[in-house]
Parts: C-alpha cells; structure tokens; sequence
C-alpha cells in the first residue's frame, strides 16, 4: 500500500490545526487588547506567522513568533490602526452627509465617494502583508499598499473573490468561524501578495541584470 496518501493527508491535518491554533491565537490577542487596541497588532502578528509559512519557513514556532510580534508591534501598529480607523470613519460620515444633497451635486459626490471608498479598500487590502515583508517608514506603507494593489489590479480583484468566497462558506457553516475566521483570510491575501512581492523582486533583478 502506497505511504502517499497517507502522507498527503497528514499534510491536510497538521495545515488544519495550524490554521485553527493561529486563529485561536488570534482571537486571544483581541481580547487581550481589549478588542479595539488588541485587533491591529494580532493581526500583523498573525500575517507576520503566515508569511513565514508562504517563505518556507513551515517550521516556525508558531506561539513564540506570534506572542513575540504582538508584544513588539502593540505600539507602533496601533498608530497605523488608528489612522486607518480614522480615515474608514470620516468616508463613513462622508455617506451620510451626501444623504441630505439632492440632484447632480449627490451624484458627482457619490461617485467620488465610492472611488475613494475602492481607494481605501485596497490599502485595507495589502496593508498588513506590506508591513510585514518591508521595513518602510512610515508614509511608505500606506503607498506601497496602493500602488501595489492597483498595479496588480487583476490580483487584487480575484483576492476579493476569493474572500468573498472564504466569508460565505464561512457564513454556511458558522461553526467554523472560531477556527478559520481570521486564518482562513490571512492565507488568502498573503499567498497572493507573496506571489506579487516575489514577482516584483524578480523583475527588480531582470531590471539590474539588463541595465
């Protein structure tokens, strides 16, 4: 009887208790940080765990590197955290207000909204894996996280997708939830931005060579 299988399927199992236990992890630190300052940095620590697995580095302490990044980031993603929640509040507002204009000045301001709205998105989108592949300063994460995401305009829409899948089934099956909620998101957006960050680096160094 062929090992195969068998080794093929202790793959799957030892992948769904990984995801599971980052995303138990994940929950902790949230409650942790009293859910508003615990959320930011259990998320880099939980994408910073992930990368580590979409590098090859399979192997990785999972609790020491994601208790150790949630401690160092707490501060410093916070900050990045509030802006972000900032900036999500005032295009909130923004919706509102437009409710009380009428005619062509609600429409234009609508449309403008809604850009801006796809804009914040995509920094939403590729913010966490952009700030735990690059050490950037500051104003450089949220750029980097635009312009990465409408160059790879294409990329960005099929991750939509497939969150938008991953939040359905998720959805269907509730039970699910505690386990893969968080997790399941992670590997989503981080495989597929390994893939850009990787195909970056090579053209980088195409660049070089040809010059």
């Amino acid at each position: 009887m062929s090992t195969k299988p068998m080794g093929k399927l202790y793959t799957i199992c030892e992948w769904i208790m990984k995801l599971s236990f980052i995303n138990l992890l994940w929950i902790m630190s949230i409650i942790c940080g009293l859910i508003l300052f615990g959320f930011i940095p259990g998320t880099v620590a939980m994408f910073t765990v992930v990368r580590k697995w979409f590098m090859k580095e399979t192997n990785v302490p999972i609790w020491g590197t994601f208790w150790s990044t949630y401690k160092s980031e707490l501060v410093k993603s916070n900050c990045f955290g509030l802006i972000l929640i900032a900036a999500g509040a005032m295009i909130y507002a923004d919706y509102y207000f437009i409710l009380n204009l009428t005619g062509i000045i609600r429409i234009v301001a609508t449309s403008i909204l809604l850009i801006i709205t796809g804009l914040y998105a995509i920094i939403l989108l590729f913010f966490f894996p952009v700030y735990v592949h690059y050490n950037l300063n500051f104003l450089s994460y949220f750029k980097y996280s635009f312009f990465i995401g409408i160059i790879n305009i294409r990329i960005s829409i099929l991750i939509l997708l497939g969150l938008v899948v991953d939040i359905f089934l998720l959805l269907y099956i509730p039970g699910l939830i505690p386990f893969f909620a968080g997790s399941s998101v992670a590997c989503i957006i981080m495989s597929s931005c390994i893939f850009i960050f990787s195909r970056m680096q090579t053209q980088r160094a195409d660049k070089i060579i040809t010059e």
